[in-house]
């Protein structure tokens, strides 16, 4: 075998290693969204109504400049 050939198998090798090794590291961190309870901040209420109206007219003034 070449030596060209040798080097080449050498970091395909150590490429699919570290997408392997970084797959691993980032599934850990994560989970799958459907597992997740409802938090209550994401539940709105009649208070948070108020503050999404107060967003629109927001980006209104922001769209009027």
């Amino acid at each position: 075998m070449k030596r060209s050939k040798k080097i080449f198998l050498i970091v395909a090798i150590l490429f699919v290693a570290a997408v392997l090794v970084i797959s691993y590291d980032i599934a850990t961190k994560t989970s799958f969204p459907g597992s997740k309870s409802y938090m209550e901040e994401s539940i709105i209420d009649d208070k948070e109504e108020d503050t999404i109206t107060s967003k629109e007219e927001e980006i209104g003034r922001e769209e009027e400049r």
